[in-house]
Formats: C-alpha cells, sequence, structure tokens
C-alpha cells in the first residue's frame, strides 16, 4: 500500500503555546547496568507540538542514552524501565490518546518500535560521517527513507531535490550522486537532517548536532532545525552541550549529572536563575587566558617557516587518466611560529584548516599537489625522502579530533602510547619509562597502562592521544580540533593541560578550532582562513578587539551570540 508524504498542513503552532498538542511524556525513565549502576535515573518530562527541549550535561550525564532508549536501540545489557507515551498521529486535537511506547526489555520491543523509528521519531547522529554509509551515494541513502514509507520508485528522484532543497544545499541534483565523503561537514550534516524529515516524523531527535562544525554554520544549521521544525508542526528534543547555542534555541532545558537530573524548567527561567551550582558551573566556562611569552628565553627562534604553501586536489580527469582540473584547496599561506608559542587557525567548514594541518605535517595522499616550503626547525621537510621523514617525524606530532577513530580499539594504552618509540627502535625498558612519564605529563595515573580505549572517558581517550604525541618529545604539535567533542568541563580541563604543557615543555602548537574561546585561551598568534586564503592574522588580542576584514568581524560576532 502506497503511503503519500504530504507536509502537514495545520499552522505552525507558537514555542509558547501551552495550549499545543503533547507529543510525548516520560515518567519514571530508568535506565541499570547489569551490575545494579545507574545510567539514568527516575527522568521525567513532557515535550509539546512545536517545542524544543534541551537535554544538557556533561559526558556521561545520560543525556544521550536517554533519548536512544525511547527508539530501543540500547544493548540488550541495559535494563529500562519506566513509561514512555507517543501522542496518537492520528488525532490532532488539544488532548489526543497517546500510545506507550515498549521502551522495557522484552523480546518483543524491536517489532514494536519498528513504525515508530524514523517515521514518528526520527533523529539525527552526532557525527555524520560515521553514522552515514560511505559505500553509498546521498541519493541512495535518502531513498532508503523514501522506501521505508512507501514513496513509489518513479518519485524518489524529485522527492530527495525536495528534501535537500529544504534543507538549503546548494545544486541538489549534484550532490545526490556523490559520496559522503565528498562532501563538508555542514553538507554531511544537512544530508542527515533530509534524511530524518524524509519519514515526516512527529519528533526529532538532535544529538549533538553542531558538534564538529564552526561557529558560523552551527548557527545556521540550529535555526535550519527550528525552521523545519516549525513547518513541519514538530517537537524537538536537542542533545548538546554548548549551552549558547541551547539558550538561543531552546524553550526548555533539562540539566542532566550522572544519570541525575539537576535542574528543569524554562530556557529563560534557568539561564536567568539557575538554582543548582552544578547548572552555574556549566554556564560560567572559564577557559583562562594564554600565556605571556618571555622574551628572554629561546623565543626568537623559529620552530616553523611556512612560504607560499598551497595545496591542490585533482576534481576532474582526461581520458587517459591524467588531471583536468585541479581545487585549490589552500592558496599562498604564510606562517611563522617561534619556540613555545601557539598559533590558532581558525575558518569555516572548507576553509582549508585540516588540509594546512595535513600538510605540515605531510599526511596528505599522493593525489595532493603540495608546493611552497614548509620548514621545521630549520629542515624543508617537503624535500625529505621517506626514509628521512620517518626519523624527522617525531620532531613534529599530530592530535586528531576524534580520539576514539584515531587509536586503535585493539590495543592497550601502553602498546598506543609506545608505538612511536617501537618504530624509532627504543628498548623497551626505556620506552616503558617514557610512557609512565608521559601519562603522567597529562595527569593520568600509570595503571591506566592495561586499559583499553573503550573503557575511557572522551576526556581520557584525548589525554592519551596527547600522551601519544608528547612520548616522542616534538618541537612542534599540531591539534586538530581537540576539544570538539568534548563536553564543556572537560574542554576547560584539556585546555589547561594544555597551557601547562606548553609552559613547562616549551613546546610550539598550531592549534586547530572553531570554538574561538579555546582559540583565545591557547594563542598568542590567529590567522583566519577562508576559501583556503588568509584573510587576516595577527596577535590574538589584537585581531579580537579590532578585527579588520568583514569575514573575521562575522566570526566573532557569531561566537559570542
Amino acid at each position: 500500500m502506497t503511503i503519500p508524504i504530504q507536509k502537514k498542513t495545520s499552522a505552525p503552532i507558537e514555542q509558547t503555546d501551552k495550549r499545543a498538542k503533547v507529543m510525548l511524556r516520560v515518567n519514571d525513565l530508568s535506565i541499570v547496568t547489569d551490575t545494579r549502576i545507574a545510567l539514568v535515573d527516575n527522568l521525567s518530562y513532557q515535550l509539546r507540538q512545536g517545542e524544543t527541549l534541551a537535554i544538557v550535561g556533561e559526558s556521561g550525564s545520560g543525556k544521550s542514552i536517554a533519548s536512544l532508549a525511547l527508539l530501543g536501540l540500547l544493548p540488550d545489557s541495559l535494563i529500562v524501565s519506566g513509561e514512555a507515551q507517543l501522542a496518537d498521529a492520528s488525532s490532532m486535537t488539544v488532548q489526543p490518546t497517546t500510545n506507550s511506547l515498549p521502551i522495557a526489555n522484552s523480546k518483543l520491543r524491536n517489532q514494536s518500535l519498528k513504525h515508530v523509528r524514523g517515521q514518528r521519531i526520527g533523529m539525527i547522529f552526532q557525527e555524520p560521517m560515521t553514522a552515514l554509509n560511505p559505500l553509498h551515494t546521498v541519493a541512495k541513502q535518502i531513498a532508503e527513507s523514501l522506501r521505508l514509507v512507501g514513496v513509489p520508485k518513479k518519485q524518489w528522484r524529485a522527492r530527495s531535490i525536495a528534501l535537500l532543497n529544504d534543507v538549503n544545499i546548494t545544486d541538489p541534483e549534484d550532490k545526490l550522486n556523490r559520496y559522503p565523503h565528498e562532501l563538508s561537514g555542514g553538507q554531511r550534516q544537512r544530508v542527515m537532517i533530509a534524511m530524518a524529515l524524509a519519514q515526516q516524523p512527529d519528533i526529532l531527535i538532535a544529538d549533538e548536532p553542531t558538534t564538529a562544525l564552526d561557529v558560523t554554520l552551527q548557527h545556521e544549521i540550529l535555526a535550519l532545525l527550528n525552521a523545519l521544525k516549525l513547518e513541519h508542526n514538530m517537537a524537538m528534543i536537542l542533545i548538546s552541550h554548548d549551552l549558547n547555542l541551547v539558550k538561543r534555541y531552546s524553550d526548555k532545558i533539562i540539566v542532566m549529572r550522572q544519570g541525575q537530573t539537576i535542574e528543569q524548567g524554562k530556557t529563560s527561567d534557568i539561564f536567568a536563575q539557575p538554582k543548582a551550582d552544578y547548572t552555574r558551573t556549566l554556564m560560567a566556562q572559564d577557559f583562562g587566558h594564554a600565556l605571556s611569552i618571555s622574551k628572554s628565553n629561546d623565543s626568537d627562534v623559529k620552530v616553523l617557516d611556512v612560504e607560499q604553501l598551497g595545496v591542490q586536489f585533482p576534481i576532474e580527469k582526461s581520458l587517459f587518466g591524467g588531471t583536468k582540473r585541479w581545487f585549490d584547496a589552500v592558496n599562498n599561506l604564510d606562517m611563522t611560529l617561534k619556540t613555545g608559542e601557539a598559533i590558532g587557525i581558525v575558518g569555516e567548514s572548507g576553509s582549508g584548516k585540516t588540509t594546512t594541518a595535513l600538510a605540515l605535517s605531510r599526511l596528505l595522499s599522493n593525489q595532493a599537489k603540495v608546493s611552497g616550503q614548509i620548514n621545521i626547525g630549520g629542515q624543508d621537510i617537503t624535500k625529505l625522502s621517506k626514509s628521512e621523514l620517518r626519523q624527522f617525524r617525531a620532531q613534529i606530532q599530530m592530535v586528531f579530533q576524534d580520539p576514539f577513530a584515531s587509536i586503535n580499539p585493539r590495543m592497550t594504552v601502553m602498546q598506543i602510547i609506545e608505538e612511536g618509540l617501537l618504530v624509532q627502535g627504543v628498548i623497551k625498558r626505556v620506552r616503558q619509562q617514557a610512557v609512565i612519564e608521559s601519562l603522567a605529563t597529562v595527569h593520568l595515573p600509570s595503571e591506566f597502562v592495561h586499559r583499553y580505549p573503550h573503557e575511557l572517558s572522551g576526556g581520557q581517550r584525548q589525554r592519551v592521544a596527547l600522551a601519544r604525541a608528547l612520548v616522542m618529545q616534538p618541537q612542534l604539535l599540531i591539534l586538530d580540533e581537540p576539544t570538539s567533542a568534548l563536553d564543556s568541563t572537560t574542554q576547560v580541563t584539556v585546555v589547561n593541560l594544555l597551557r601547562e604543557i606548553q609552559a613547562k615543555l616549551n613546546i610550539s602548537y598550531v592549534f586547530i578550532s572553531h570554538d574561538l574561546k579555546v582559540v583565545r585561551a591557547l594563542c598568542q598568534h590567529i590567522m583566519v582562513l577562508k576559501d583556503g586564503k588568509c584573510i587576516e592574522s595577527g596577535a590574538t588580542e589584537t585581531l579580537f578587539n579590532h578585527p579588520q576584514h568583514s569575514y573575521a568581524k562575522q566570526l566573532l560576532q557569531a561566537s559570542m551570540a
């Protein structure tokens, strides 16, 4: 039977209208492990049509699993109890009949929730590159959602183009034929939203939908979600650790900590007068100030000197395998960094930040064409052979955005950190002592050497990744969005740690981030990129207080909003 897909035609519900239909009621939701550890303890709330409920808290607070429980997406080893009631889709009255969601553990749970997932409750996951299938085109992945609700195959392309237009993707016909890795971060997130909207859900769960995006894109995505929510008369649960975004785009807030509900109520009331100390701590993010570099030491020594750096990628091949057209990802970039200093590279998604980092560490693919000079410690690394680079690589280390993806899940912490020393031929006794010292530098106990990555929190995994880089005693450390996937309190801890290491080891940082507050707290210099070009650079405080370029002003305004 064909199920037509149409936009709901009733008038949009005002967010503050208390007469709006109650879409979801959750009473005493609890999630415990098989060892009786409570992950969520008696969570209760109700969600009205046209409303956005934000659930905030630090890593491990239970905010994500509380929403996954509604869709039965938790492992069977977790025991779920409580009551969740979903409004009857056929009833548009103020007091609709309700259907109980079978969230408790049972053999019939998956079958019972099959028609709820996607069709009644849609979900946008945190990392679209993980959630999207890398082997299928955008067209095929959106068509899968359309097929599930009975849209005829001949309508798939037209409906997919309409959905991509709804989420403001330019040239949707072209994007349908692309694979996820060929899209920018913002485009991938919009594709995820389009897939969620394809089944016209009543409730949309957005789990950290802007974590890996730059500040301007964050506001674009959440403004888009808010507009689509009202247009389609949906309700939304927004899971986030960014309180600035929550303040602007939510109607109600639940603050969670270690599974407990610390505080809940209207967004305006909680931000005006938070009752709990923990809530006030979350709101008062104090990253501190960047180090003042003394002129009396060896700070005049150049660690990094980049001249006319250019990076091109092939975008069109000729009939015989040659390249007809190139894409300029980075164009004529100059950069200087002295011993013990940090430079922050900021810009929107696709501006060339990560490409620059990969070029500096010579981690780009062979297809990329790199030009210019990259001098590290007086050595032009673009002229090093593979064997010479292998020995020199200890001088330049990189910490990636997602530590869970960048460290081997089958290795212990000891094996992860000592791997570089092993390649360098360091003997076992010296390696093990260096690992212990490196863990101490990042404030992790030596007992962690026997643990595996899945046994660590997000902040602990990032410290392990940092220890792996520091154990090589590099001159230059490149950090690519090292705090973007962390909650606010863990971000503050990691930034303080990086500042402490910078002072202790006199190490230089190239710090890439979309969070300008973090950049200001860590870096003495800043560089703003747009479309692969440096549009403004200088001392951090000077640029923050007196930006010259209109785009730099726009970035700063968005970060303060």
